[in-house]
């Protein structure tokens, strides 16, 4: 070895070591964690949205309690005044005595507490359970936020791995096309082969190198698309330790399919809750023109100054009762009722579109099902194909056609088992997310 690349080697040596100490380090994932990941308060950004708008419906419930609760004020105020009696109406004639019509300058202390409460006001209350409802259908849909996201990080992560798996496929292709451009090179050379078939050989390589290109530069794509969903740094090297594989889904009836969707759609459970709410806002503005009593009352100290005030206090209850408003009120009414019924609208067509999710869903699985035992059985003679193929081109019976032909159709059929597992996993995917129970798929 000479000294000037055995000098350049020690130069670049601190290099080389600084970068792989400042590389980050690969990120071994499995499909359960990455929806851990996503999950997380600061996980995906419809996570982080879905929490912020429950602590929205949290507040509005606060301020709608507010109105049934007692509003307590305190004033301290100092006033120093001149008053013309006569702009007020005060006019005196006495006869010998003379009384001013400008009084003042004097001073005005007051410290007061005031205090009201409605001891009944029926929209009110009706306002404030239609809040209660509205948070819980936040909660609702901050759960089925959740579904969502894991149906989405589980779509990433099985399309990662698929194409993590089209990529060994193309390896294994790459080899195959290796081994087989040896086998007509070993044939020429003993005089039973031609110039032909190893070019030939060379073409069938080109292209199965060039699909393992794309092949790859597809896993990288998916990961990538993969850490967005996360919500991870975009250049974090990613390790999937899920293979793409076949679990057997035990046999489920629609009508059982839809019960359990029914029973545990978060999205259904928010909708009904919107719709209890929207009632609820209906009948508080229905009510509007009920009476409503308060009780006021305040409390404090009056004078011309502190050392000269004396205590005051006001004590009251109002009756309050609507009569004419310009028609305000009937126009709310009847937004409130229109929104009413919108709501009822989303309800019955969220509920058959649940029924159409699970229905499709279920047989989307058992197409998925049946592609891939066919798949397997295809790969199986395939497989046998080329076998059988190769021992005859060995022999001298046929030329290396039979064999790329053969090949070909090997190349097709393990593609064909990729994807036939990716559409089965993916149809899992849809049914447990059709059902609200794709969160405990991933458990």
């Amino acid at each position: 070895m000479s000294r000037v690349p055995l000098i350049l080697a020690m130069a670049c040596a601190p290099l080389f070591a600084d970068q792989l100490q400042t590389r980050p380090p690969v990120l071994q994932l499995s499909l359960k964690q990455a929806v851990t990941i996503a999950l997380s308060p600061e996980g995906a950004t419809r996570v982080q949205l879905a929490q912020e708008a429950l602590k929205q419906a949290q507040s509005r419930k606060t301020q709608a309690r507010a109105a049934l609760l007692p509003d307590l004020e305190g004033n301290l105020g100092y006033q120093n005044e001149v008053r013309n009696l006569k702009s007020q109406g005060l006019q005196f004639s006495i006869p010998g005595f003379q009384i001013p019509s400008i009084v003042g300058p004097f001073d005005v202390f007051d410290v007061r507490a005031t205090a009201t409460q409605n001891v009944f006001d029926y929209p009110s209350i009706l306002r404030y359970q239609a809040s209660k409802k509205a948070v819980d259908a936040a909660k609702s849909d901050n759960d089925g936020t959740h579904d969502q996201v894991t149906d989405q990080v589980a779509r990433a992560y099985l399309a990662a791995v698929h194409s993590e798996a089209l990529q060994e496929t193309a390896k294994a292709n790459v080899e195959l096309s290796e081994a087989l451009l040896r086998l007509a090179r070993s044939q020429k050379e003993a005089g039973t082969g031609t110039g032909i078939e190893i070019t030939r050989a060379q073409v069938q390589l080109a292209n199965d190198r060039q699909r393992l290109i794309a092949a790859e530069n597809e896993v990288q794509n998916s990961h990538l698309r993969l850490l967005k969903v996360l919500g991870l740094k975009l250049e974090n090297p990613v390790e999937l330790t899920d293979k793409l594989n076949y679990i057997a889904v035990p046999p489920l009836s629609p009508e059982e399919a839809l019960t359990t969707a029914r029973k545990n759609r978060a999205e259904l459970r928010a909708q009904t809750e919107k719709e209890t709410s929207a009632r609820l806002n209906y009948g508080a503005v229905k009510y509007e023109r009920l009476p409503s009593v308060g009780a006021f009352g305040d409390y404090g100290t009056t004078g011309a100054g502190i050392n000269s005030a004396f205590p005051t206090r006001t004590l009251g209850v109002s009756v309050r009762f609507p009569v004419f408003d310009g028609g305000r009120r009937d126009a709310r009414r009847q937004e409130s009722a229109s929104l009413y019924r919108q709501e009822k609208i989303r309800t019955t067509d969220l509920r058959d579109q649940i029924e159409l999710d699970v229905r499709v869903a279920l047989d989307s699985l058992r197409s998925a099902d049946a592609q891939v035992q066919a798949a397997q059985e295809g790969l199986g003679l395939s497989q046998n194909e080329l076998a059988q193929a190769q021992r005859r081109y060995k022999a001298g019976v046929t030329n290396s056609i039979e064999v790329t032909d053969a090949q070909t159709r090997l190349d097709r059929a393990r593609e064909n088992q990729v994807t036939a597992l990716y559409l089965y996993n993916l149809a899992r995917i849809d049914l447990n997310t059709a059902m609200g129970t794709i969160q405990t798929m991933i458990q």
